[in-house]
C-alpha cells in the first residue's frame, strides 16, 4: 500500500510539473514576423561583480561587448588578486565602466556588498541586470529579458540560464536547480502570492526594476545572507512587489563550476541555507529519498511497482530538462544517483557551516 501511495505521489508531481513546464515565462521573439516589434533597451544597467574571475570572465566579457550601446555595462573588482581588473581593461576597454570595490565592511558578506556598490553607482537606470561571472548572455539577452520583465508585470524577473554540465558529478547534480522549481514550487502560485516564503530566484542572471529594488531595501537588505539571490527576491515580496521565473536558456549559458571539487566546495558554502533549518533539511531529504531512491529500490525485491516508481521520477527530470534547455538522456536515468548525491552534499554542507571561506572570505555570518 506504501509502495502505491507513493507512486501516486509521484505521479501527481510529475502533473504538477508538466504543468509548470506549460506556464513556465519565456521571453518573446525581437524584431521577426509574429514577434515583438524591436526597442532598443534604455536605462538598462548591466552589474557584473567580479572576484578573482581571471581564469572563466573572459567569455561573460566577450558577450557584454555584443550588447547594444544602449546598454550601460558596470563591471566591480572586488579585491582581486589574480589579474581580474588587468583582464577586464585589455578585454573590454573602455566598453564597460569599471569600478574598485571598497572594503568589506562589518556585518556584510562580500558579494551583497559588491552588488550594492554597483547599484548605488548605476545612476538613473530604471531596470538592473546583476550578472555572475560565468554566465554568458546572447546579444538580445538583456532586450528580451526587461520586454518579458514588462510585460509579465514583474517586479524582480530571474530567466534560468542554460546549465552547461560536462563532468559526470556536474551531469548528475546540476540539473537538479531548475528540477526542483519546477517540481515542486507553483509558479503563477509564487507570482500572485505576497508570501516571502514563497519564492525563488536564480543570482547568475537577476533583472529588477530600480524602483522596486530601493523599496526592498536594495542588497542593504540581504547584507548578511549566503542565498542573497533568494532573499533579495524575498524582500521585494515583502515590499509590496512581484517577482516571477522564467527560462532564459535561449538568453545565456552558465557553466557554474568546472570540476567536482569547485562544486562541493559551491554547495557546501550555501546549500545548508536553503532549508530553513536543519530540522527542515532532514523532512525534506526524507522525502526526496523514499520517493526517489527508496521507491525505485523496492523493484530489487520484487515489487515490481518500484519500476513504475523510477519511471515516474525519471519521466519528471526529463519533462524540467526539456523545458530549460537542458539534457534530458541518458541523464535523467541516473536521477536515483543525483538525489543520494545531493543528499550529501547537504549533509556535508551543515557540517561545514561557519568553517568555509569562499574566496578568501566567510560565508556565514552567526
Amino acid at each position: 500500500m506504501a509502495l502505491l501511495i507513493g507512486c501516486a505521489a509521484l505521479l501527481a508531481l510529475l502533473v504538477h510539473t508538466l504543468a509548470n513546464a506549460r506556464l513556465l515565462r519565456r521571453p518573446p521573439i525581437i524584431g521577426s514576423a509574429g514577434g515583438v516589434a524591436s526597442a532598443p533597451p534604455r536605462q538598462v544597467a548591466v552589474l557584473l561583480p567580479l572576484r578573482d574571475e581571471a581564469t572563466r570572465v573572459e567569455p561573460c566579457l566577450r558577450a557584454l561587448l555584443e550588447l547594444p550601446p544602449a546598454v550601460r555595462v558596470l563591471v566591480l573588482d572586488d579585491g582581486s588578486t589574480d589579474g581580474t581588473a588587468e583582464l577586464v581593461r585589455r578585454v573590454a576597454g573602455d566598453r564597460v565602466t569599471l569600478l574598485t570595490g571598497r572594503p568589506l565592511p562589518a556585518g556584510w558578506l562580500g558579494k551583497p556588498h559588491a552588488c550594492q556598490q554597483l547599484a548605488d553607482a548605476a545612476g538613473d537606470a530604471e531596470v538592473l541586470v546583476f550578472l555572475d561571472a560565468d554566465v554568458v548572455l546572447a546579444p538580445d539577452a538583456v532586450e528580451r529579458a526587461t520586454v518579458l520583465l514588462r510585460r509579465s508585470g514583474v517586479d524582480l524577473l530571474s530567466p534560468y540560464p542554460r546549465i552547461e554540465a560536462v563532468g559526470p558529478g556536474e551531469r548528475l547534480v546540476q540539473p537538479l536547480l531548475q528540477w526542483s522549481w519546477l517540481t515542486f514550487l507553483p509558479l503563477r502560485a509564487m507570482e500572485r502570492s505576497a508570501r516571502p516564503s514563497l519564492a525563488a530566484a536564480g543570482g547568475q542572471f537577476l533583472v529588477v526594476r530600480r524602483d522596486a529594488y530601493e523599496r526592498a531595501g536594495g542588497h542593504a537588505a540581504v547584507r548578511d545572507r549566503v542565498l542573497e539571490d533568494i532573499e533579495l527576491a524575498r524582500a521585494v515580496k515583502r515590499s509590496g512587489g512581484r517577482i516571477g521565473l522564467a527560462d532564459g536558456s535561449a538568453l545565456a549559458r552558465c557553466r557554474m563550476y568546472a570540476s567536482w571539487r569547485e562544486l562541493s566546495d559551491g554547495y557546501a558554502k550555501s546549500l545548508w541555507a536553503s532549508f530553513g533549518s536543519p530540522l527542515g533539511a532532514v523532512a525534506v531529504l526524507a522525502m526526496l529519498l523514499a520517493l526517489y531512491v527508496v521507491l525505485p529500490a523496492a523493484v530489487l525485491f520484487g515489487q515490481w511497482a518500484g519500476l513504475l516508481a523510477y519511471a515516474l521520477g525519471v519521466a519528471g527530470r526529463a519533462v524540467s530538462a526539456r523545458a530549460t534547455g537542458g539534457r534530458a538522456f541518458p541523464d535523467a536515468l541516473a536521477h536515483p544517483v543525483s538525489v543520494l548525491l545531493f543528499a550529501w552534499l547537504v549533509a556535508r554542507s551543515y557540517a561545514r557551516r561557519g568553517r568555509t571561506t569562499w574566496k578568501g572570505r566567510p560565508t556565514w555570518r552567526p
